[in-house]
């Protein structure tokens, strides 16, 4: 990551309720952090959300910047909390500045006013909907154990009505990682969803909620039924939802293999963009770590810039590399994976070796799977046609293993700079 000051924009996910929420979601890892702030209201101040937006638009040297609200839950905050927001904004951005505002929402709470909003102030919406009524409540229900579906299908209309841009947060477990196809066709066909994150659920036992110990829960997905998840919903997707239907483990394989960035943090060779901003003005390395070992200061007390491109936190995103098992440095399908987020990084290699994935058989099966057609839709970016043109040969819904296979001298997508054979050309 270079020298303290090479860091133009970095990513700060902001929790103005810290870990409170309105539910109680089974697999929920953040509600845990509230033992972190004992005796606080869980409200961020007016005077710290002027501090934080003022310092954050200030430390981004490039001409966008996002305002990303999280939780808990954020509409806990009120309405009138984003209004103010959105004011601070208008007097602290530049006059090239461009603002994105995003939150991810369990929506229980959104009404029309909300949805009004967020439509004249263009935000991106995050809605959490795990699938089918019976896979959705088996996890994600109230304080009171109560189920949720219909409270979230509401908001999903209310969203569509008002013509708000928003995305569907689905989490992969244990009660609806054997049914992807149900769960796809559900967010496609009714929710009519056009953008969805698939989110799997990888939850350690243990007494802390931090990132410790190496053995999951029973709802969290197993390594091999995730993979199997995604090439399912990948083999529908590739015959009929090319350019239709937007899933970003898709998008970000597309552009692996088309020598790009992967533009999500967790594929990435190196992390540590990416922060999260507490209630009180702490800020913690990353969102999965907000744990006291984590902590790189308050913003009250340091710039958050100074904080953002500090050496605790560089190091924070070097390690990812810097302990990626050789194991996996070998692995054909790195240039694509890069070892995943370090916080699943907790089992052993087959040579013993810490340090590897606990999906690592699931995405190894899945990028696997995908390399023929994955090679193909890059191909067709390279001359300047769309993906979407695979369709004609998968439309009778077979997919052939290899669709387009790069000669001996062709260079490899992952832009490593060796030929094809050199490099990937075990893939598929």
């Amino acid at each position: 990551m270079g020298k303290t000051d090479s860091l133009p924009g970095f990513h700060l996910l902001a929790k103005p309720t810290g870990a409170a929420c309105n539910l109680g979601c089974k697999y929920c890892f953040f509600l845990s952090k509230k033992s972190l702030y004992p005796g606080s209201s869980f409200r961020m101040s007016d005077e710290l959300l002027e501090t934080y937006i003022r310092q954050y638009l200030e430390a981004q040297r490039i001409p966008q910047a996002t305002i990303a609200w999280q939780g808990g839950e954020p509409t806990l905050m009120g309405l009138d909390f984003f209004r103010r927001s959105v004011q601070i904004e208008h007097k602290y951005s530049r006059p090239d500045m461009i603002i994105q505002n995003t939150m991810q929402t369990n929506g229980t709470l959104l009404d029309d006013e909300w949805c009004e909003f967020f439509r004249e102030n263009n935000f991106l919406i995050g809605l959490s909907l795990d699938g089918p009524r019976e896979f959705h409540d088996a996890y994600r229900v109230d304080k009171t154990g109560k189920p949720t579906f219909d409270r979230v299908m509401k908001a999903a209309r209310l969203l569509r009505h008002h013509k708000v841009d928003y995305n569907i947060l689905t989490t992969v477990h244990a009660a609806n990682g054997d049914h992807p196809l149900e769960v796809y066709r559900f967010l496609r066909d009714e929710v009519k969803a056009n953008f969805i994150q698939f989110i799997p659920i990888v939850e350690r036992e243990n007494d802390t909620g931090f990132q410790e110990g190496d053995v999951v829960t029973d709802r969290s997905v197993k390594a091999e039924q995730y993979g199997r998840f995604l090439i399912s919903v990948f083999n529908e997707w590739v015959c009929r939802d090319v350019g239709r239907i937007f899933v970003q483990i898709f998008d970000v394989a597309l552009a692996a293999w088309s020598g790009m960035p992967s533009g999500m943090c967790a594929f990435s060779e190196t992390c540590g963009t990416a922060m999260a901003l507490e209630h009180n003005g702490d800020m913690y390395s990353c969102d999965h770590f907000v744990e006291p070992k984590y902590l790189l200061g308050n913003i009250w007390k340091r710039d958050m810039a100074g904080l953002a491109r500090s050496t605790k936190q560089q190091k924070f995103g070097r390690d990812k590399l810097d302990a990626l098992p050789e194991y996996c440095r070998r692995c054909e399908v790195r240039f694509v994976c890069n070892g995943e987020c370090p916080k699943n990084r907790f089992i052993k290699t087959p040579d013993g070796k810490s340090g590897l994935n606990y999906l690592c058989a699931g995405y190894k099966e899945f990028f696997r799977h995908i390399d023929g057609p994955m090679r193909f839709m890059a191909h067709e970016l390279r001359l300047g046609r769309a993906p979407a043109s695979i369709m004609k040969y998968t439309k009778d819904g077979k997919i052939p293993q290899v669709i387009f296979k790069p000669g001996r001298n062709d260079a490899c997508p992952c832009g490593s700079g060796l030929k094809y054979k050199k490099c990937h050309g075990r893939a598929g």
